[in-house]
Protein backbone atom coordinates (compact mmCIF):
# COMPACT_ATOMS: atom_id res chain seq x y z
CA UNK A 1 0.00 0.00 0.00
CA UNK A 2 1.25 3.46 -0.84
CA UNK A 3 2.01 5.91 1.91
CA UNK A 4 0.77 9.47 1.49
CA UNK A 5 2.84 12.36 2.75
CA UNK A 6 1.44 15.86 2.91
CA UNK A 7 3.42 18.51 1.09
CA UNK A 8 4.02 21.97 2.38
CA UNK A 9 2.19 23.61 -0.50
CA UNK A 10 -0.82 25.62 0.62
CA UNK A 11 -2.62 25.33 -2.69
CA UNK A 12 -2.32 21.55 -2.57
CA UNK A 13 -3.69 21.41 0.97
CA UNK A 14 -6.75 23.32 -0.16
CA UNK A 15 -7.58 20.80 -2.86
CA UNK A 16 -6.69 17.81 -0.69
CA UNK A 17 -9.67 18.29 1.59
CA UNK A 18 -12.32 19.04 -1.01
CA UNK A 19 -15.25 16.59 -0.88
CA UNK A 20 -14.39 13.32 -2.56
CA UNK A 21 -16.73 12.40 -5.38
CA UNK A 22 -17.99 8.85 -5.65
CA UNK A 23 -17.38 8.38 -9.34
CA UNK A 24 -14.10 6.96 -10.65
CA UNK A 25 -11.65 8.50 -13.06
CA UNK A 26 -10.38 7.33 -16.42
CA UNK A 27 -8.13 8.40 -19.25
CA UNK A 28 -10.38 10.13 -21.80
CA UNK A 29 -8.27 8.63 -24.58
CA UNK A 30 -6.86 10.19 -27.72
CA UNK A 31 -8.37 13.65 -28.07
CA UNK A 32 -10.58 14.45 -31.00
CA UNK A 33 -10.47 17.76 -32.77
CA UNK A 34 -8.07 19.43 -35.21
CA UNK A 35 -5.00 17.33 -36.10
CA UNK A 36 -2.39 18.21 -33.49
CA UNK A 37 -4.54 21.17 -32.55
CA UNK A 38 -3.77 22.87 -35.84
CA UNK A 39 -6.77 23.80 -38.02
CA UNK A 40 -6.02 22.90 -41.61
CA UNK A 41 -3.54 20.16 -40.80
CA UNK A 42 -4.24 16.66 -42.05
CA UNK A 43 -2.79 13.26 -41.28
CA UNK A 44 -0.22 13.75 -44.03
CA UNK A 45 0.21 17.54 -44.12
CA UNK A 46 1.37 19.17 -40.88
CA UNK A 47 1.41 22.93 -40.43
CA UNK A 48 4.58 25.05 -40.50
CA UNK A 49 5.31 28.02 -38.26
CA UNK A 50 3.23 31.10 -39.04
CA UNK A 51 6.13 33.04 -40.54
CA UNK A 52 7.06 30.07 -42.73
CA UNK A 53 3.47 29.66 -43.90
CA UNK A 54 3.76 33.29 -44.99
CA UNK A 55 7.04 32.34 -46.71
CA UNK A 56 9.14 34.72 -44.63
CA UNK A 57 11.96 34.82 -45.41
CA UNK A 58 11.35 33.95 -49.04
CA UNK A 59 12.26 30.34 -49.64
CA UNK A 60 11.55 29.10 -46.11
CA UNK A 61 8.23 27.55 -47.15
CA UNK A 62 9.95 25.68 -50.01
CA UNK A 63 12.55 24.34 -47.57
CA UNK A 64 9.78 23.18 -45.23
CA UNK A 65 7.86 21.51 -48.04
CA UNK A 66 10.97 19.89 -49.48
CA UNK A 67 11.92 18.59 -46.05
CA UNK A 68 8.40 17.27 -45.53
CA UNK A 69 8.61 15.39 -48.83
CA UNK A 70 11.99 13.88 -47.96
CA UNK A 71 10.69 12.93 -44.51
CA UNK A 72 8.15 10.74 -46.32
CA UNK A 73 10.46 9.12 -48.87
CA UNK A 74 10.84 5.33 -48.80
CA UNK A 75 14.50 4.29 -48.91
CA UNK A 76 15.97 1.37 -50.88
CA UNK A 77 19.38 -0.27 -50.76
CA UNK A 78 20.46 0.40 -54.35
CA UNK A 79 19.18 0.89 -57.86
CA UNK A 80 16.54 3.45 -56.99
CA UNK A 81 16.18 7.18 -56.39
CA UNK A 82 16.63 6.98 -52.61
CA UNK A 83 19.61 4.68 -52.08
CA UNK A 84 21.41 3.79 -48.87
CA UNK A 85 19.09 1.65 -46.76
CA UNK A 86 20.93 -0.78 -44.49
CA UNK A 87 22.91 -2.94 -43.99
CA UNK A 88 20.81 -2.92 -40.80
CA UNK A 89 17.71 -0.83 -40.18
CA UNK A 90 14.57 -0.36 -38.10
CA UNK A 91 12.42 1.10 -40.86
CA UNK A 92 12.81 2.67 -44.29
CA UNK A 93 10.95 5.95 -43.86
CA UNK A 94 10.99 8.75 -41.25
CA UNK A 95 7.26 9.39 -41.42
CA UNK A 96 6.41 5.72 -40.93
CA UNK A 97 7.35 5.96 -37.25
CA UNK A 98 6.63 9.68 -36.74
CA UNK A 99 3.01 9.84 -37.89
CA UNK A 100 0.58 10.17 -34.96
CA UNK A 101 -1.51 12.30 -35.28
CA UNK A 102 0.28 13.67 -38.35
CA UNK A 103 3.76 13.58 -39.85
CA UNK A 104 6.31 14.63 -37.24
CA UNK A 105 4.44 12.93 -34.42
CA UNK A 106 4.92 9.67 -32.57
CA UNK A 107 4.03 5.97 -32.96
CA UNK A 108 0.88 5.37 -35.03
CA UNK A 109 -1.95 3.00 -34.14
CA UNK A 110 -0.85 0.50 -36.79
CA UNK A 111 2.81 -0.45 -36.43
CA UNK A 112 4.60 -0.31 -39.81
CA UNK A 113 7.59 -2.27 -38.43
CA UNK A 114 5.30 -5.26 -37.94
CA UNK A 115 4.64 -5.34 -41.70
CA UNK A 116 8.18 -4.93 -43.06
CA UNK A 117 8.28 -8.50 -44.32
CA UNK A 118 4.75 -8.49 -45.69
CA UNK A 119 5.51 -5.24 -47.52
CA UNK A 120 8.82 -6.45 -48.92
CA UNK A 121 10.98 -3.98 -46.98
CA UNK A 122 12.80 -6.86 -45.30
CA UNK A 123 13.13 -10.37 -46.66
CA UNK A 124 11.28 -13.14 -44.83
CA UNK A 125 13.97 -15.60 -45.86
CA UNK A 126 16.54 -13.93 -43.61
CA UNK A 127 14.43 -11.92 -41.13
CA UNK A 128 11.68 -12.62 -38.64
CA UNK A 129 9.45 -10.20 -36.75
CA UNK A 130 10.70 -9.92 -33.14
CA UNK A 131 8.09 -10.92 -30.58
CA UNK A 132 8.08 -7.44 -29.00
CA UNK A 133 6.67 -5.92 -32.19
CA UNK A 134 2.90 -6.23 -32.57
CA UNK A 135 0.48 -5.07 -35.23
CA UNK A 136 -1.09 -2.44 -32.98
CA UNK A 137 1.80 -1.79 -30.61
CA UNK A 138 4.29 1.08 -30.77
CA UNK A 139 7.13 1.34 -33.24
CA UNK A 140 10.25 0.49 -31.27
CA UNK A 141 13.99 0.42 -31.34
CA UNK A 142 15.75 -2.13 -29.14
CA UNK A 143 18.91 -1.84 -27.05
CA UNK A 144 20.85 -4.35 -24.96
CA UNK A 145 22.00 -2.58 -21.76
CA UNK A 146 24.94 -5.01 -21.44
CA UNK A 147 27.08 -7.12 -23.71
CA UNK A 148 26.72 -10.89 -23.29
CA UNK A 149 29.00 -13.41 -21.62
CA UNK A 150 29.90 -16.52 -23.58
CA UNK A 151 27.06 -18.41 -21.89
CA UNK A 152 24.48 -15.85 -23.05
CA UNK A 153 24.05 -14.08 -19.71
CA UNK A 154 24.40 -10.29 -19.48
CA UNK A 155 27.85 -9.09 -18.48
CA UNK A 156 27.03 -6.26 -16.09
CA UNK A 157 30.66 -5.17 -16.17
CA UNK A 158 30.42 -4.50 -19.92
CA UNK A 159 27.84 -1.77 -20.63
CA UNK A 160 26.40 -1.71 -24.13
CA UNK A 161 23.30 0.43 -24.65
CA UNK A 162 23.64 0.89 -28.42
CA UNK A 163 20.74 0.35 -30.80
CA UNK A 164 20.35 -3.24 -32.01
CA UNK A 165 18.68 -2.75 -35.38
CA UNK A 166 15.64 -4.94 -35.91
CA UNK A 167 16.19 -6.04 -39.50
CA UNK A 168 18.90 -6.60 -42.10
CA UNK A 169 18.85 -6.02 -45.85
CA UNK A 170 20.01 -9.60 -46.42
CA UNK A 171 17.80 -11.45 -48.86
CA UNK A 172 16.64 -8.34 -50.70
CA UNK A 173 17.21 -8.35 -54.44
CA UNK A 174 19.06 -5.02 -54.25
CA UNK A 175 21.40 -6.07 -51.40
CA UNK A 176 23.75 -8.35 -53.35
CA UNK A 177 25.40 -11.13 -51.36
CA UNK A 178 25.34 -9.33 -48.01
CA UNK A 179 24.37 -11.88 -45.36
CA UNK A 180 23.83 -10.73 -41.80
CA UNK A 181 21.94 -12.28 -38.89
CA UNK A 182 19.45 -10.37 -36.78
CA UNK A 183 20.50 -9.60 -33.20
CA UNK A 184 19.86 -12.23 -30.54
CA UNK A 185 16.56 -10.75 -29.37
CA UNK A 186 15.20 -14.00 -27.93
CA UNK A 187 18.29 -14.47 -25.75
CA UNK A 188 18.14 -10.84 -24.65
CA UNK A 189 14.49 -11.18 -23.68
CA UNK A 190 15.05 -14.43 -21.80
CA UNK A 191 17.85 -12.84 -19.76
CA UNK A 192 16.05 -9.50 -19.26
CA UNK A 193 18.80 -7.70 -21.16
CA UNK A 194 16.69 -5.64 -23.53
CA UNK A 195 15.02 -2.24 -23.38
CA UNK A 196 12.95 -0.30 -25.87
CA UNK A 197 12.50 3.28 -27.05
CA UNK A 198 9.68 4.77 -29.09
CA UNK A 199 9.84 7.85 -31.35
CA UNK A 200 9.63 11.29 -29.80
CA UNK A 201 7.35 13.85 -31.49
CA UNK A 202 9.14 16.77 -33.13
CA UNK A 203 6.37 19.39 -33.25
CA UNK A 204 7.74 22.74 -32.12
CA UNK A 205 11.26 21.33 -32.03
CA UNK A 206 12.73 24.47 -33.55
CA UNK A 207 11.50 26.51 -30.58
CA UNK A 208 13.11 24.08 -28.13
CA UNK A 209 16.34 24.23 -30.13
CA UNK A 210 16.37 28.02 -29.93
CA UNK A 211 16.17 28.45 -26.15
CA UNK A 212 19.32 30.02 -24.76
CA UNK A 213 21.22 28.05 -22.12
CA UNK A 214 20.93 30.93 -19.66
CA UNK A 215 17.13 30.81 -19.91
CA UNK A 216 17.12 27.08 -19.17
CA UNK A 217 19.44 27.58 -16.22
CA UNK A 218 17.13 30.29 -14.85
CA UNK A 219 14.20 27.87 -15.05
CA UNK A 220 16.27 25.28 -13.21
CA UNK A 221 17.22 27.72 -10.46
CA UNK A 222 13.62 28.87 -10.02
CA UNK A 223 12.56 25.28 -9.31
CA UNK A 224 15.52 24.44 -7.07
CA UNK A 225 13.79 25.37 -3.81
CA UNK A 226 10.97 22.88 -4.21
CA UNK A 227 10.16 20.58 -1.29
CA UNK A 228 9.39 17.58 -3.47
CA UNK A 229 12.76 15.88 -3.75
CA UNK A 230 13.26 17.11 -7.32
CA UNK A 231 16.74 18.17 -8.39
CA UNK A 232 17.21 17.82 -12.13
CA UNK A 233 20.35 18.50 -14.10
CA UNK A 234 21.21 18.97 -17.76
CA UNK A 235 22.82 16.67 -20.28
CA UNK A 236 25.63 18.56 -22.00
CA UNK A 237 27.02 18.22 -25.48
CA UNK A 238 30.40 16.52 -25.48
CA UNK A 239 31.92 18.93 -27.99
CA UNK A 240 31.10 22.47 -26.88
CA UNK A 241 29.66 21.73 -23.43
CA UNK A 242 26.34 23.45 -24.03
CA UNK A 243 22.99 22.00 -22.99
CA UNK A 244 21.72 19.23 -25.25
CA UNK A 245 17.98 18.74 -25.54
CA UNK A 246 16.69 16.14 -28.01
CA UNK A 247 16.04 12.44 -27.49
CA UNK A 248 14.72 10.55 -24.47
CA UNK A 249 17.86 11.38 -22.50
CA UNK A 250 18.48 14.79 -24.11
CA UNK A 251 21.54 13.23 -25.72
CA UNK A 252 21.43 15.23 -28.96
CA UNK A 253 22.39 18.89 -29.08
CA UNK A 254 20.75 19.99 -32.35
CA UNK A 255 18.10 18.92 -34.81
CA UNK A 256 20.76 18.41 -37.46
CA UNK A 257 22.64 16.00 -35.19
CA UNK A 258 19.33 14.35 -34.25
CA UNK A 259 18.49 13.87 -37.95
CA UNK A 260 21.94 12.59 -38.88
CA UNK A 261 21.98 10.06 -36.07
CA UNK A 262 18.49 8.78 -36.91
CA UNK A 263 19.32 8.42 -40.60
CA UNK A 264 22.37 6.32 -39.77
CA UNK A 265 21.02 4.36 -36.80
CA UNK A 266 17.38 3.84 -37.75
CA UNK A 267 17.84 3.39 -41.51
CA UNK A 268 21.52 2.57 -41.88
CA UNK A 269 22.11 5.51 -44.23
CA UNK A 270 25.49 7.24 -44.03
CA UNK A 271 25.51 11.02 -44.19
CA UNK A 272 27.68 14.08 -43.74
CA UNK A 273 27.61 13.74 -39.94
CA UNK A 274 27.84 9.94 -39.68
CA UNK A 275 29.92 8.85 -42.64
CA UNK A 276 30.41 5.11 -42.08
CA UNK A 277 28.09 2.12 -42.35
CA UNK A 278 26.99 1.19 -38.86
CA UNK A 279 27.65 -2.28 -37.46
CA UNK A 280 25.88 -3.48 -34.34
CA UNK A 281 27.63 -2.45 -31.12
CA UNK A 282 29.04 -5.96 -30.67
CA UNK A 283 30.28 -6.13 -34.25
CA UNK A 284 31.97 -2.78 -33.88
CA UNK A 285 33.46 -3.14 -30.40
CA UNK A 286 33.92 -6.88 -29.92
CA UNK A 287 34.39 -8.20 -33.45
CA UNK A 288 35.65 -7.05 -36.83
CA UNK A 289 32.86 -4.78 -38.01
CA UNK A 290 30.73 -5.41 -41.09
CA UNK A 291 31.91 -7.93 -43.71
CA UNK A 292 33.25 -6.49 -46.96
CA UNK A 293 30.28 -7.69 -49.00
CA UNK A 294 27.94 -5.63 -46.79
CA UNK A 295 29.78 -2.34 -47.37
CA UNK A 296 28.92 0.27 -49.99
CA UNK A 297 25.75 -1.59 -50.95
CA UNK A 298 24.31 1.52 -52.60
CA UNK A 299 27.36 1.55 -54.92
CA UNK A 300 27.54 5.33 -54.58
CA UNK A 301 30.43 5.67 -52.15
CA UNK A 302 30.24 7.51 -48.84
CA UNK A 303 28.42 9.36 -47.49
CA UNK A 304 25.33 8.08 -49.24
CA UNK A 305 23.39 11.19 -48.28
CA UNK A 306 25.29 14.33 -49.27
CA UNK A 307 24.88 17.85 -50.59
CA UNK A 308 23.47 17.84 -54.11
CA UNK A 309 26.07 19.73 -56.11
CA UNK A 310 23.94 19.66 -59.26
CA UNK A 311 20.16 19.81 -59.28
CA UNK A 312 17.54 19.87 -61.99
CA UNK A 313 16.73 23.37 -63.20
CA UNK A 314 13.56 24.85 -61.82
CA UNK A 315 11.82 28.08 -62.84
CA UNK A 316 11.31 28.83 -59.14
CA UNK A 317 14.73 29.78 -57.67
CA UNK A 318 13.54 29.12 -54.10
CA UNK A 319 12.38 25.61 -55.00
CA UNK A 320 15.67 24.94 -56.75
CA UNK A 321 17.64 26.16 -53.73
CA UNK A 322 15.73 23.71 -51.55
CA UNK A 323 16.96 20.80 -53.68
CA UNK A 324 20.62 21.48 -52.91
CA UNK A 325 21.01 20.46 -49.22
CA UNK A 326 21.41 16.85 -48.13
CA UNK A 327 18.47 14.93 -46.71
CA UNK A 328 19.53 15.41 -43.10
CA UNK A 329 19.68 19.20 -43.54
CA UNK A 330 16.16 19.19 -44.96
CA UNK A 331 14.93 16.79 -42.26
CA UNK A 332 16.28 19.25 -39.69
CA UNK A 333 14.65 22.20 -41.44
CA UNK A 334 11.32 20.39 -41.58
CA UNK A 335 11.47 19.68 -37.84
CA UNK A 336 12.78 23.16 -37.06
CA UNK A 337 10.01 24.91 -38.99
CA UNK A 338 7.18 22.62 -37.82
CA UNK A 339 4.52 24.39 -35.76
CA UNK A 340 3.99 23.39 -32.12
CA UNK A 341 0.72 21.82 -31.03
CA UNK A 342 -2.20 24.02 -30.03
CA UNK A 343 -4.11 22.78 -26.96
CA UNK A 344 -7.89 22.56 -26.78
CA UNK A 345 -9.69 24.82 -24.33
CA UNK A 346 -12.84 22.68 -24.21
CA UNK A 347 -12.00 19.04 -25.04
CA UNK A 348 -12.19 16.75 -23.17
CA UNK A 349 -14.45 17.48 -20.24
CA UNK A 350 -15.19 21.13 -20.86
CA UNK A 351 -13.36 24.38 -20.14
CA UNK A 352 -14.05 24.38 -16.39
CA UNK A 353 -12.65 20.88 -15.89
CA UNK A 354 -9.55 21.63 -17.95
CA UNK A 355 -8.96 24.83 -15.96
CA UNK A 356 -9.28 23.00 -12.66
CA UNK A 357 -6.94 20.28 -13.94
CA UNK A 358 -4.32 22.82 -14.91
CA UNK A 359 -4.43 24.33 -11.41
CA UNK A 360 -4.06 20.89 -9.87
CA UNK A 361 -1.18 20.11 -12.21
CA UNK A 362 0.76 22.96 -10.61
CA UNK A 363 -0.57 22.48 -7.08
CA UNK A 364 0.61 18.88 -6.68
CA UNK A 365 4.02 19.60 -8.21
CA UNK A 366 3.86 18.28 -11.79
CA UNK A 367 4.88 21.69 -13.13
CA UNK A 368 8.14 21.57 -11.16
CA UNK A 369 9.59 19.48 -13.99
CA UNK A 370 6.94 19.92 -16.66
CA UNK A 371 7.43 23.69 -16.83
CA UNK A 372 4.34 24.97 -18.59
CA UNK A 373 6.00 27.77 -20.53
CA UNK A 374 9.61 28.83 -20.89
CA UNK A 375 9.37 32.57 -21.33
CA UNK A 376 11.18 33.23 -24.56
CA UNK A 377 13.58 31.97 -27.20
CA UNK A 378 16.69 33.78 -28.34
CA UNK A 379 16.50 35.94 -31.51
CA UNK A 380 16.34 33.82 -34.64
CA UNK A 381 18.34 34.31 -37.82
CA UNK A 382 16.18 31.67 -39.56
CA UNK A 383 12.60 32.96 -39.36
CA UNK A 384 10.78 35.37 -37.06
CA UNK A 385 8.47 32.78 -35.47
CA UNK A 386 11.49 31.08 -33.87
CA UNK A 387 12.70 34.24 -32.13
CA UNK A 388 11.46 35.91 -28.93
CA UNK A 389 8.69 33.32 -28.64
CA UNK A 390 7.24 31.51 -25.61
CA UNK A 391 7.78 27.74 -25.55
CA UNK A 392 4.77 26.04 -23.98
CA UNK A 393 6.28 22.57 -24.14
CA UNK A 394 5.63 21.60 -20.50
CA UNK A 395 9.26 20.58 -20.05
CA UNK A 396 12.32 21.97 -18.31
CA UNK A 397 14.54 19.97 -20.74
CA UNK A 398 16.42 18.67 -17.71
CA UNK A 399 17.20 15.04 -17.03
CA UNK A 400 15.80 13.56 -13.82
CA UNK A 401 16.25 10.33 -11.90
CA UNK A 402 13.09 8.32 -12.50
CA UNK A 403 13.93 5.38 -10.26
CA UNK A 404 14.01 1.64 -10.66
CA UNK A 405 10.58 1.38 -12.25
CA UNK A 406 11.56 3.29 -15.38
CA UNK A 407 15.33 2.75 -15.40
CA UNK A 408 16.68 1.25 -18.62
CA UNK A 409 20.33 0.92 -17.50
CA UNK A 410 21.51 2.81 -20.58
CA UNK A 411 23.80 5.83 -20.23
CA UNK A 412 23.96 8.50 -22.92
CA UNK A 413 26.23 11.49 -22.49
CA UNK A 414 25.80 12.67 -18.91
CA UNK A 415 22.50 10.84 -18.45
CA UNK A 416 22.69 7.70 -16.35
CA UNK A 417 20.66 4.52 -16.41
CA UNK A 418 17.58 5.91 -14.66
CA UNK A 419 17.74 9.50 -15.93
CA UNK A 420 15.40 10.81 -18.62
CA UNK A 421 14.63 14.19 -20.10
CA UNK A 422 11.36 15.66 -18.87
CA UNK A 423 9.14 14.63 -21.75
CA UNK A 424 7.47 17.64 -23.39
CA UNK A 425 3.72 17.32 -22.93
CA UNK A 426 2.48 19.58 -25.71
CA UNK A 427 0.52 17.38 -28.09
CA UNK A 428 0.02 14.74 -25.38
CA UNK A 429 -3.73 14.68 -25.95
CA UNK A 430 -3.36 13.01 -29.33
CA UNK A 431 -0.60 10.54 -28.54
CA UNK A 432 -1.36 6.83 -28.27
CA UNK A 433 1.67 5.37 -26.47
CA UNK A 434 3.37 6.73 -23.34
CA UNK A 435 6.72 6.60 -21.54
CA UNK A 436 10.05 6.01 -23.24
CA UNK A 437 9.28 2.42 -24.19
CA UNK A 438 5.59 2.76 -25.08
CA UNK A 439 4.61 0.34 -22.33
CA UNK A 440 1.15 1.82 -21.85
CA UNK A 441 -1.61 3.61 -23.72
CA UNK A 442 -3.26 4.75 -20.48
CA UNK A 443 -2.34 8.08 -18.89
CA UNK A 444 -3.17 6.79 -15.43
CA UNK A 445 -0.61 4.01 -15.83
CA UNK A 446 1.95 6.49 -17.11
CA UNK A 447 1.43 8.69 -14.06
CA UNK A 448 1.66 5.72 -11.68
CA UNK A 449 4.96 4.70 -13.29
CA UNK A 450 6.52 7.95 -12.05
CA UNK A 451 6.62 6.47 -8.53
CA UNK A 452 9.36 3.97 -7.73
CA UNK A 453 12.45 3.62 -5.59
CA UNK A 454 14.82 6.47 -6.40
CA UNK A 455 12.40 8.47 -8.51
CA UNK A 456 12.40 12.24 -8.11
CA UNK A 457 8.71 12.17 -9.03
CA UNK A 458 7.58 9.86 -6.22
CA UNK A 459 6.25 12.62 -3.94
CA UNK A 460 4.39 14.27 -6.80
CA UNK A 461 2.83 10.95 -7.83
CA UNK A 462 1.73 10.36 -4.22
CA UNK A 463 0.19 13.82 -4.25
CA UNK A 464 -1.77 12.75 -7.32
CA UNK A 465 -2.89 9.58 -5.52
CA UNK A 466 -4.32 11.67 -2.70
CA UNK A 467 -6.62 13.65 -4.98
CA UNK A 468 -10.29 12.81 -5.16
CA UNK A 469 -11.62 10.90 -8.16
CA UNK A 470 -13.15 14.05 -9.63
CA UNK A 471 -9.90 15.98 -9.19
CA UNK A 472 -7.94 13.21 -10.89
CA UNK A 473 -10.43 13.33 -13.76
CA UNK A 474 -9.92 17.09 -14.10
CA UNK A 475 -6.16 16.57 -14.23
CA UNK A 476 -6.49 13.82 -16.84
CA UNK A 477 -8.80 16.03 -18.88
CA UNK A 478 -6.25 18.82 -18.73
CA UNK A 479 -3.45 16.51 -19.93
CA UNK A 480 -5.58 15.25 -22.80
CA UNK A 481 -6.41 18.84 -23.76
CA UNK A 482 -2.74 19.51 -24.54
Amino acid sequence: MKTIRLVSVLSFLTVLFLPIMARGQSDPGVRSGPINGQPGATATNPIPLASVAANSPTGSLEFFQNGLARFQESEVVSGGSNNGLGPRFNFNQCSGCHSQPTIGGSSPATNPEFAVIANGIASGSTNTIPSFLTANGPTREARFPFFFNNNGSPNTNAPNGGVEDLFTVSGRSDAGSCSLPQPSFAVAQSTNNIIFRIPTPVFGAGLMENIDDSTLIAVQMAAASNNLGISGTFNHNGNDGTISRFGWKAQNKSLLLFAGEAYNVEMGITNEIFGQDRPLPGEDQLSSGLPANCLNLSRTGYPEDATNFTVASNPDPAAQNAQVPSDIVLFAEFMRLLAPPTPSTTTPGGAASISRGQSLFSAIGCATCHTATISSTQPSNITSSLGSAPVSAFSDIEIHHMGTGLADNVSQGGAGGDQFRTAPLWGLGQRIFFLHDGRTTNLLNAIEAHQSNGSEATQVEENFDSLSASQKQDLLNFLRSL
